[in-house]
């Protein structure tokens, strides 16, 4: 059985948990507790392209707030 995480030809979600970090999902998994989807369903390209795009701190939300950033 093949990688679900390394298809590219699926179809991903991108999720979002509350320090903000990003997490590329298969769409057919269920979301795990504590995730919501900032993106998709799309193919696993754009979905990569999107976390490139949006998550350029890799800092937890609240390391940026203790560090007054």
């Amino acid at each position: 059985m093949s990688n679900p995480f390394e298809n590219d030809e699926a179809t991903y979600l991108v999720l979002v948990n509350k320090e903000g970090q990003h997490s590329l999902w298969p769409s057919f998994a269920e979301v795990p507790e504590g995730w919501d989807v900032a993106f998709g369903p799309k193919l696993r390209q754009e979905c990569l392209e999107y976390v490139n795009t949006n998550w350029t701190d890799m800092r937890p939300k609240s390391l940026i707030e203790a560090m007054g950033a």
